[in-house]
């Protein structure tokens, strides 16, 4: 029993005497009146969510319409993931890499404890034990959150595998990541979200918003995975994971990367046009991949999550209908509207929008509002059981073997739509010189370009430049390599129009990257890689659509692209003194070719 005076504990503790002895300290450090064990039970989800609806931390919505289904909405201060309070605390600065905030761990320690000091005084502190990764799997990593959030509990227990399967992986004796979160007074100017891969722990304070405080997401999933993949010879990537299947029953595995709300759920929940009936995409996983050599030389990949995170506005029947499916039940909702029948609304959802309701900040609102009726982040959390399109081979603890790399931004000039690299090195690359407008993820301004390496420029956990060369020593473990493509579904005409359908259309050009990986297809060499003849792309049934459209979507402006090279130097600059020959190697092929 945890002897902090006057808090009550809830049975039953783990075996794990590590385990007790650090909760035992967080909570002699944080003093809550109670301490609870979660089990991951459904009694213990219906009775927290009882309690969560009781405090007005969520809102039951129309269960007829949405079983299962609750609001949460909050602090207005407090809506993305802040990467200017995000921090890498490593021995030295040069370990965390000039891309990082970096503290001294001794520093951000006293800090951080000071603030949690009697934080949980009147509060609960839940234990919230988690399995990153299937059962079994030998990429599966245990973490423990402690949390005064019934939030974080309840959107825990969707993310992740929680409960008693992380005490049976975890065993007496196994290696577990340490999680403390506090929401204090969420006072941005107390906020801070802190890893030391060196000690595998995450500290994170100030804040209730998922990205900052359901630490098995971007915190260890990334962050700390990344860490942890280059010392064990693995990767953690920020990627979603499909598998298409062909009329013939080939599967193809592919894992892709774009920054965040830029159409990773869409396209790794797509469903194929009419013009490529037979044809399936079931989705492994939506935003995180952890990848190992398999015995056979290949890339195997697992997604470490149980569910889905993602952005709803701009959601709707057309975009991504396995969304809408997998979000209609047991989901909770993040800063969106609330009509008057209990039903939820966002921009971009499907119909006309209601003539009132409720917006993301408890105000009322109708069309003529200056203000949007949901923050431009608004998320679901949903299980991934709810998705119709969910891979039977999720839970393969072996993993997916990956036959494709796609690496893709949002660019309204320069970048075509779709081109190889010629190789892996090559390859890596152009994942490492991706850049993409910003979005309203993350705090900040949007629309500048920004580079984003392999989109984990804010979730890596380690200097840059030594993950660009683990990424380039993980080639000497593979015998067959994935093929490397990028992809730009956002590219624009001169009058701002798109230039690419997108969404389901996107099969069209993820069949021509299918085709690439198994030899039948063929392509021209350009410049920056290798390229598809207008032909190869299957426009058919494409109505309205106009051919040149496709053309410009797939051109390339030599002007453009030296004026693309000269903005990589940024990057380079700062990342110079760590950045691989490789690399330096690989932007002087490209300016010879150019």
């Amino acid at each position: 029993m945890t002897t902090v005076p006057n808090a009550t504990a809830i049975l039953p503790h783990p075996e794990h005497t590590g385990v007790r002895a650090w909760v035992e300290e967080m909570a002699q450090l944080c003093q809550p009146d109670r301490i609870y064990w979660c089990d991951g039970s459904e009694e213990e989800k219906e009775r927290l969510t009882q309690e969560a609806v009781d405090a007005g931390v969520l809102i039951r919505l129309n269960q007829e319409k949405l079983p299962g289904c609750y609001l949460h909405r909050s602090n207005p201060n407090d809506v993305a993931r802040v990467e200017d309070c995000t921090f890498i605390c490593t021995r030295t600065p040069d370990a965390a890499g000039p891309t990082n905030h970096w503290m001294a761990p001794a520093a951000m320690y006293e800090k951080l404890y000071g603030m949690c000091r009697d934080a949980m005084k009147g509060r609960t502190m839940y234990v919230v034990p988690y399995l990153m990764g299937i059962p079994g799997s030998p990429l599966a990593k245990v973490g423990v959150e402690l949390t005064d959030s019934i939030y974080v509990v309840l959107s825990m227990r969707i993310m992740t595998r929680m409960g008693q399967v992380a005490w049976n992986e975890l065993g007496a004796e196994g290696k577990f990541t340490k999680g403390l979160h506090s929401m204090l007074d969420v006072n941005p100017e107390r906020r801070f979200i802190a890893h030391f891969p060196q000690d595998n722990t995450i500290i994170s304070v100030g804040s209730n918003y998922g990205g900052n405080v359901l630490l098995g997401k971007k915190c260890l999933a990334l962050r700390l995975g990344s860490y942890l993949g280059r010392i064990e010879g693995w990767m953690a990537e920020h990627m979603l994971i499909l598998g298409v299947e062909s009329p013939a029953g080939e599967k193809t595995y592919v894992a892709a990367a774009f920054p965040s709300a830029c159409g990773k759920t869409n396209f790794a929940m797509l469903i194929p046009p009419k013009q490529f009936e037979g044809w399936k995409i079931t989705t492994i996983g939506d935003d995180i991949a952890w990848m190992k050599p398999g015995p056979d030389g290949r890339l195997y990949a697992i997604n470490p999550e149980a569910g889905y995170f993602g952005v709803v506005p701009g959601t709707n029947l057309k975009s991504n209908p396995n969304a809408m499916l997998s979000m209609s039940r047991d989901t909770i909702y993040t800063n969106v509207a609330l009509t008057p029948d209990g039903d939820v609304w966002w921009e971009g959802k499907d119909g006309e929008p209601p003539a009132e309701c409720i917006d993301w900040k408890g105000q009322p609102w109708t069309p003529a509002s200056k203000e949007k009726a949901a923050h431009p982040n608004s998320r679901f959390a949903a299980p991934m059981r709810n998705n119709p399109a969910l891979a039977p081979e999720v839970n393969d603890p072996n993993g997916v073997p990956i036959h494709a790399l796609i690496f893709g931004g949002r660019r309204a000039t320069t970048l075509p739509l779709v081109f190889q690299a010629f190789n892996w090195i090559h390859g890596v690359y152009v994942g490492a010189t991706m850049a993409s407008e910003t979005t309203a993820a993350a705090a900040g301004n949007v629309g500048q370009v920004r580079r984003d390496p392999m989109a984990m420029l804010p979730f890596c956990g380690y200097n840059m430049g030594d993950y660009f060369r683990h990424w380039l020593r993980m080639r000497k473990m593979l015998k067959r390599p994935p093929a490397v493509f990028h992809v730009n579904w956002f590219r624009k005409s001169a009058d701002g129009t798109f230039l690419w359908p997108g969404y389901g259309e996107n099969m069209r050009v993820l069949k021509w990257i299918v085709d690439r990986c198994r030899g039948r297809v063929a392509a021209y060499e350009t410049p920056v890689g290798w390229m598809p003849e207008l032909e190869d792309i299957d426009i058919a049934g494409l109505d309205g659509y106009d051919p040149a459209n496709l053309a410009d979507a797939l051109s390339l402006d030599v002007g453009e692209w030296k004026k693309e090279v000269l903005l990589q130097d940024d990057l380079f600059f700062r990342l110079y003194s760590d950045l691989p020959k490789e690399l330096i190697f690989q932007r002087e092929l490209l300016i010879s070719r150019l």
